[in-house]
């Protein structure tokens, strides 16, 4: 069972799917606006969200910005758009997953479930160190020479990532797939990400510490020994 929030405008698509998501186990709970949402996820932390972005308060990509500052929850968005540029400019705001409407609820339940498994309690117990880095996985903290590292959601990830591998090439298609969860995109994405993280480990790509990227290949976090 896991809590889930459902935020979406229309009554009877939001009652079905709370009714099917509660007759498997799961406790469910509803908005109508955007900022009822924002609202719940703070009143009711959930595990999983399932946001429409045909919402009539914000548009979908604000309200998704303006629940990324207060909660690091997967986030599941439904849409009615399927331009390629829209779906990646989505996941680049913060969405882990998307579902095109209309979708079935097995399709849903499927698609929650997998999320929960990435946020599984094997992983929210890990603490990865590696040289003068230490991650906290639970509580979303890192830390570098004793010292707090202040990183976005997404560079949180790309460093776990890379510091659950160490001394390892990891391609950036594979970078794409785990930490952005999209099939496709632009590289550039993940070398401004690269670029971000090295300034804040106190290096540069001419004299790196911990991150070395691999022309033509990948990257990897190499500890300093």
């Amino acid at each position: 069972m896991a809590r889930v929030l459902i935020i979406e405008d229309d009554p009877s698509v939001r009652s079905a799917i709370a009714a099917d998501l509660a007759r498997r186990a799961h406790a469910v709970r509803t908005a109508g606006t955007a900022l009822d949402g924002i609202r719940e996820v703070s009143n009711h932390p959930p595990e999983v969200i399932v946001l429409d972005l045909g919402l009539p308060d914000l548009d979908g990509q604000q309200a998704l910005k303006m629940m990324r500052a207060i909660t690091t929850t997967p986030v599941i968005v439904a849409t009615a758009r399927h331009e390629e540029a829209e779906i990646i400019a989505l996941l680049n705001a913060g969405a882990d997953d998307y579902l095109v409407k209309p979708f079935s609820c097995e399709h849903l339940a499927a698609r929650i479930s997998a999320q929960l498994r990435r946020a599984g309690p094997g992983s929210a117990a890990s603490v990865i160190s590696a040289g003068g880095l230490r991650i906290d996985l639970a509580r979303r903290e890192s830390v570098l020479d004793g010292s707090p590292l202040e990183l976005s959601r997404r560079e949180f990830d790309l460093l776990a990532y890379l510091a659950a591998r160490p001394g390892v090439v990891v391609a950036r298609r594979e970078l794409l797939t785990e930490v952005w969860h999209q099939s496709y995109g632009d590289d550039q994405t993940i070398d401004v990400h690269v670029s971000w993280l090295r300034r804040k480990l106190g290096e540069t790509a001419a004299r790196p510490r911990y991150l070395r990227t691999v022309r033509g290949v990948g990257v990897m976090l190499d500890p300093p020994r």
